[in-house]
Order: structure tokens, then C-alpha cells, then sequence
């Protein structure tokens, strides 16, 4: 799918995500239908996915971490995959640096840091080892509420 121009413009007015269809088509020049047709088709391709955000330090009992996962195998495309099918996992992404995998994870208090460390992380193969940050304070921190 290319996304033009007109594609960006719909993207920023879903920022908030209650911006109407019709309010978007409206200061956008183009049609309902118009806008309708082409967040359905970002949505379909995996552009664009429209859904709650929760800011984990207003939920009584919440908290995210960052952890920094080393494998000891090059695997890192099915391994950040398998990472991102664990409890919690809010994101899992392949990077440079010193770790091959960063992944975002939602905590609470019946699934806490030492939970997914040593229930869910030993899921996977080929971990040699992580190193984790737990977040004290976010900024523009917010995450799908997925436990």
C-alpha cells in the first residue's frame, strides 16, 4: 500500500482517535466515504490500527518495563516474534546496539517483572541474556491495556 499525502493527513486527525469521518473529510476536502474507504484499507494492511491507549501510572498498581534482551543466535526476526506473543508484551522490536530486542512489557500486581522473567521469557530459545528498566515516570507513555 502507498501512503500518500492524503493518507498522513487522515493518520494525524486519528491522533486523538475520536475524530469523526466526517470532521476529517470535511477539513481534508474529500468525502466521507473517501476517508472511510482508506482507514479501512490502512487498517487491513496493518498501516494503521486504532485502538484504547492506556496511560499505565494513572492504573493504580501498573507499571511498564523496557528490557533489553541478548541472544546467543542470530534469530532475531522469529525470536522478537515469539517475544511479542508473550503475557504482557506491549511491543518487541529488533535493534542495533547491545541488545538485539527491546521489549516494552505491562505489569500489575498479579503479573509482576520476576513473573514474566521467569515464566515467560524462559518460552524462549536462545536467550543469553537480558537486562531490564523499569519505568519510575513516562512522557507520552501509552500502551494497549493488555492484561
Amino acid at each position: 500500500m502507498k501512503i500518500d499525502a492524503t493518507n498522513l493527513a487522515i493518520i494525524r486527525h486519528l491522533r486523538n482517535g475520536r475524530e469523526s469521518f466526517r470532521k476529517i473529510a470535511q477539513d481534508l476536502g474529500i468525502s466521507e466515504n473517501t476517508v472511510r474507504g482508506r482507514v479501512n484499507a490502512m487498517v487491513s494492511e496493518g498501516v494503521l490500527d486504532i485502538r484504547g491507549l492506556v496511560n499505565p501510572e494513572k492504573i493504580p498498581d501498573h507499571r511498564t518495563a523496557i528490557i533489553g534482551v541478548k541472544l546467543s543466535s542470530m534469530n532475531l526476526i522469529s525470536r522478537a516474534e515469539e517475544f511479542s506473543k508473550l503475557k504482557g508484551v506491549v511491543s518487541a522490536c529488533v535493534v542495533t546496539g547491545r541488545f538485539d530486542i527491546i521489549v516494552t512489557v505491562l505489569f500489575n500486581e498479579e503479573f509482576r517483572l520476576l513473573d514474566f522473567i521467569s515464566e515467560e521469557v524462559s518460552k524462549v530459545k536462545e536467550v543469553q541474556s537480558v537486562e531490564t528498566f523499569v519505568v519510575y515516570k513516562g512522557y507520552n507513555h501509552m500502551v494497549p491495556y493488555l492484561l
